[in-house]
C-alpha cells in the first residue's frame, strides 16, 4: 500500500522489522541516495544540527532491528523529500512499532506463537513451578532451560504452555525469538513431524535461504543451534512423540528457553524440568466453565455446574465443549444439559466415555450442515483448513462454508491458531472420523475429489504465476472457484503455507485412485520445489506421479513425470539416479517420436551429466538438443540451450567460447520478450535475462576486462530492481561492487558493497556475513 503520490506508507508496518523495511522503500522511491549522502543531508536535520557518521545512517535500514532513534528516524524521513504531514504520520508509526514491542506486541518472528485463550483459567501453581524453572535456569547457567509439560490428550498442555509463552514475551523476556512447530507426535491420522522437517521451518524463519539448508537432520542441528548462540529465545515444541523427536530441537545456549509439552514422559530429556499436568480440579474447571458462559449463569445454578463439570471429568477440552454448548444456547438450563451428558452414554473408544460422550453431545447438538462439514473434516488429509479448500470440498458457497466454520469454533470443536486457517484437536480429529462410518463413504470419497480438483486447479494458478515452465493445463475443470493470485510473491506464499496439504492431498488421491490429480499436482509443484529445495518431497511427489501416469496408461505423461523425478533427484544430490531417470523419459519420448519435449530432455540429461563432470557427453546433449530446437524453430529452448552450453565452456575455462554462446542466447531472448509482450499468454522471461546478462559480466571480469564487466552488472542491476526480485537484485548489487572494485573505483565499490549488505540483511540472506566480511577488508587502511 502507498500513500498519495506514490509514496510507501508506514501505517501498515505492524513492528520494527516491517517499520525498517517501509523506510528502505522509502529510500528506493526517493531514488536511492547512498548513505553517505543520506548522512550529509541528515546531519543538519537533526534536533540540534550534528554530523551524522554513514555507518550510524546504515544501521537504522538494517534488519533485524529492535529499536530505533526517533529523532533519528524522522530526520531520515525529513531528508527523504517527505513533506511535514507525512512525517507526523512517519513519527506516529515509529512510537506505534515500539509501543507494540515493549507491551509483547509483534516484533521479529513473535507471529509464530499461536494465539493465548482468552479463556485461560486456572493452572496457578503450574505457572508458578513454570516460572520458576525460568528464573532459576537464567543468568550465567550453562545450558539451555527446557521444561517440559506431560498429561493427558485434553488436559491443557498446549493451552499453558502458549499462555506461559506469551505472559514471558509480554513481561519482555525472550524478545528476539519465538519459534513454534506441532510435532503431532499422537496426531492419529498423521505421521509425527520428521525433526529435520521442523529444523527446515526454523532455519527458514531464522533467515537462511532455502537453498543453503543442509539435508540431513544432524548438519541441520548443528547450523540451528549456531544460529541460536546468544539469542534471546522461546521455542516451544508441542506435542511431542518421544525424546528422541525433540533432541535436535534444542539449542545449546543459555540464553533460550524451551518449552516441550507431551503425552508421554520425557524423564530422558537431560536437564528438562518435568511438570506434570493432570485434569483441573472442580474448582478450576467451575471457574473455566463460568468464565465461558457467565459467573451469574453460572451461580445461577450450583448443583447443574458442578454435575456438568463432574459429567465432564473436569477434562478442561471438555469442560470448554460443554461451556461452548450453554453459550450458543441461552435458552438451555445447566440442569438441562447435566440431563443430556447423563442419559447418553456411548461406548468408549479409546478417548474415554466421559470424553467421547461430550464429543457426540457437542456433534448432536449441531445443525445437520455442520454436522456434515465436521465429518468430513475428518477424511481431510491435511492439518488445517481454509474457507475455500473447504468450501470446494463440502460442495458450498464461500460464505456458507464460512459460517459453518465459525459456528463450529464457536462450539470449540474448531480452533484457529493461525488467521483464517482453522484446525482440529486431533481427539476430535478422531471423532470426526469415527463419525463419518467404520469405511470410508462414497460421499467423503467425493469430498476429498472435489478437493483434490480444488487443490490441482489452486495450485496451477500459483505455478503460473511464478512462471512455472512446461505447465499442463488440469485436463478438468474444478467444481468451485479456485485460488487465483495477483502477484509472484503471494503465488510463492500460497505454496508455502499449502504445502504440507499438497503433499497429503496428494498421497489421498493416490489412495482414492484419482491418477489425473496424482501426476498434475506432482508437475504442479515441480518448480516451487526447486525454489524452495523442498527436493525431498518432489521425489515423492513425483515417484507418485510415475506410478499415475503407468496406471494411466499415458505414456506421454510417464515420460513428462519420469523427466521431473530426474530432476528431483538431482536437486537432493542423487546424481546417478538423476541420470537414470532422464534418460528413461527420454527413451519413451523417442519411442514415441516426440521432438517438442525431446529437447528440453536433453538438456535436462545434459545437466545431469554434466553434474557427473562428463562433460564431453554433456555437450553432445546440449548440441542435439539445439539441433533439434533449430529445426522445430523453438527460440525459448535454442536460447537455453546456449545458455547452457555458455555455462559449460566457462566452467571448463573456455571464455571465448563461453561468451559467444551467451550472446546468442542474449539474442534469442530478446526475441522471445518481445513476443511475450506482446502476447499476454506468454512467459516474459525477464529473469532469465538477468541471469545472461550476470554471465556475460562475469566472464568479461574474469577476462580481466572490468569496465565491460560494471557496464553489464549495472544493466543487470536495473532489470533486477524492474523486476522486483530481492535476492537477484542483492546478488547483482554485490556481483556490481566486485567488478568495480576491479575497475579501481574503491568508493564506489564500499558504497555499492553497503547497499549489497542492507539488501542481503533485508531478506535474511546467508551471503550478508561474506559482504560485511569484504567491507571489513576494504576499509582497513
Amino acid at each position: 500500500m502507498e500513500q498519495p503520490g506514490g509514496m510507501p506508507d508506514p501505517s501498515r508496518a505492524i513492528d520494527v522489522a516491517e517499520f525498517v523495511g517501509v523506510l528502505g522503500e522509502l529510500r528506493a522511491r526517493a531514488g536511492m541516495p547512498s548513505y553517505r549522502v543520506l548522512a550529509n543531508r541528515v546531519g543538519p536535520r537533526m534536533r540540534p544540527p550534528r554530523v551524522v557518521s554513514t555507518s550510524t545512517v546504515v544501521d537504522v535500514f538494517k534488519a533485524g532491528r529492535r529499536r530505533l532513534d526517533l529523532d533519528l528516524v524522522v530526520a531520515i524521513v525529513r531528508a527523504l523529500g517527505v513533506d511535514e504531514p507525512g512525517v507526523a504520520r512517519w513519527r506516529a508509526a515509529c512510537v506505534r512499532v515500539h509501543a507494540s514491542a515493549k507491551t509483547g506486541g509483534p516484533a521479529g518472528v513473535f507471529r509464530q506463537l499461536p494465539a493465548d485463550l482468552a479463556a485461560f483459567t486456572g493452572r496457578e501453581p503450574e505457572l508458578t513451578a513454570l516460572l520458576e524453572t525460568v528464573d532459576t535456569g537464567s543468568g550465567p547457567a550453562s545450558t539451555v532451560v527446557i521444561s517440559a509439560i506431560e498429561g493427558m490428550g485434553g488436559v491443557g498442555k498446549t493451552a499453558l504452555a502458549v499462555h506461559l509463552a506469551h505472559r514471558l514475551v509480554t513481561a519482555g523476556r525472550f524478545g528476539e525469538i519465538q519459534l513454534y512447530v506441532n510435532l503431532r507426535g499422537f496426531d492419529p491420522e498423521h505421521a509425527p513431524v520428521d525433526p529435520a522437517e521442523a529444523l527446515g521451518a526454523f532455519l527458514r524463519q531464522l533467515g537462511v535461504p532455502a537453498q543453503q539448508v543442509p539435508e540431513g537432520v544432524g548438519e541441520r542441528a548443528v547450523m540451528y543451534r549456531d544460529r541460536m548462540v546468544g539469542r534471546d529465545a522461546l521455542v516451544l515444541l508441542d506435542d511431542a512423540a518421544d525424546e528422541k523427536q525433540v533432541r535436535d530441537l534444542i539449542p545449546a545456549s543459555a540464553t533460550c528457553l524451551v518449552l516441550v509439552t507431551s503425552r508421554r514422559s520425557l524423564a530422558g530429556l537431560d536437564g528438562a524440568a518435568l511438570i506434570p499436568l493432570d485434569v483441573f480440579s472442580r474448582d478450576e474447571a467451575t471457574a473455566l466453565l463460568a468464565r465461558i458462559i457467565g459467573a451469574e449463569r453460572a451461580a445461577a445454578e450450583p448443583d447443574a455446574t458442578a454435575e456438568i463439570v463432574e459429567l465432564c471429568g473436569c477434562l478442561p477440552l471438555a469442560v470448554a465443549l460443554a461451556g461452548g454448548r450453554l453459550r450458543s444456547r441461552p435458552a438451555w438450563s445447566l440442569a438441562y444439559l447435566a440431563g443430556r451428558l447423563r442419559g447418553h452414554v456411548v461406548d468408549a473408544t479409546g478417548m474415554g466415555s466421559r470424553l467421547r460422550n461430550v464429543f457426540d453431545l457437542s456433534y448432536r447438538g449441531l445443525p445437520a450442515p455442520a454436522q456434515r462439514v465436521l465429518r468430513l473434516l475428518g477424511r481431510h488429509p491435511g492439518t488445517d483448513y481454509t474457507t475455500p479448500a473447504v468450501a470446494a470440498m463440502a460442495d458450498l458457497a464461500a460464505h456458507d462454508a464460512e459460517a459453518l466454520l465459525e459456528l463450529l469454533q464457536d462450539e470449540s470443536l474448531l480452533q484457529q491458531k493461525t488467521p483464517g486457517r482453522y484446525e482440529l484437536h486431533d481427539l476430535l480429529r478422531s471423532f470426526a472420523a469415527q463419525a463419518s462410518g467404520p469405511e470410508p463413504s462414497r460421499e467423503g470419497d467425493a469430498a476429498v475429489e472435489r478437493l483434490g480438483w480444488w487443490f490441482l486447479h489452486s495450485a496451477y494458478n500459483a505455478a503460473k504465476a511464478i512462471d512455472t515452465p512446461d505447465l499442463p493445463v488440469p485436463t478438468r475443470l474444478s467444481e468451485h472457484e479456485p485460488m487465483t493470485f495477483a502477484s509472484y510473491n503471494e503465488a510463492l506464499e500460497w505454496f508455502d503455507r499449502e504445502w504440507g496439504n499438497l503433499i497429503a492431498v496428494q498421497q489421498a488421491a493416490r489412495d482414492l485412485g484419482l491418477h489425473e490429480i496424482v501426476w498434475q499436482l506432482g508437475v504442479a509443484q515441480k518448480f516451487v520445489a526447486a525454489l524452495r529445495y523442498q527436493y525431498a518431497d518432489s521425489v515423492r511427489a513425483h515417484e507418485l506421479a510415475v506410478d499415475a501416469a503407468r496406471a494411466l496408461g499415458d505414456r506421454a505423461v510417464e515420460a513428462r513425470v519420469t523427466g521431473g523425478l530426474g530432476l528431483a533427484h538431482g536437486g537432493v544430490g542423487h546424481l546417478d539416479d538423476s541420470e537414470r531417470y532422464h534418460r528413461a523419459g527420454l527413451n519413451i519420448l523417442r519411442e514415441l517420436g516426440d521432438w517438442v519435449r525431446m529437447g528440453p530432455a536433453l538438456l535436462n540429461l545434459g545437466s545431469a551429466l554434466n553434474a557427473l563432470k562428463d562433460h564431453e557427453q554433456a555437450a553432445a546433449k546440449y548440441l542435439e538438443a539445439l539441433e533439434i530446437f533449430e529445426r522445430s524453430g523453438a527460440i525459448g529452448g535454442r536460447a537455453t540451450a546456449y545458455l547452457y552450453l555458455g555455462r559449460l565452456h566457462q566452467e571448463l575455462g573456455n571464455l571465448d567460447q563461453a561468451e559467444r554462446y551467451y550472446l546468442l542466447s542474449m539474442e534469442d531472448n530478446r526475441t522471445v520478450t518481445a513476443a511475450a509482450r506482446a502476447d499476454s499468454t506468454k512467459v516474459d522471461n525477464r529473469r532469465g535475462r538477468v541471469t545472461l546478462l550476470g554471465h556475460l559480466a562475469s566472464v568479461h571480469l574474469a577476462r580481466g576486462e572490468a569496465a565491460r564487466a560494471v557496464q553489464g552488472y549495472r544493466e543487470t542491476v536495473g532489470l533486477a530492481r524492474d523486476i522486483g526480485d530481492k535476492y537477484l537484485l542483492a546478488d547483482a548489487v554485490h556481483r556490481l561492487g566486485q567488478a568495480l572494485l576491479a575497475a579501481g573505483e574503491t568508493a564506489q565499490a564500499r558504497e555499492t558493497w553497503t547497499e549489497a549488505l542492507t539488501l542481503f540483511e533485508n531478506i535474511g540472506h546467508e551471503q550478508a556475513t561474506a559482504v560485511r566480511a569484504q567491507l571489513q577488508d576494504l576499509n582497513e587502511p
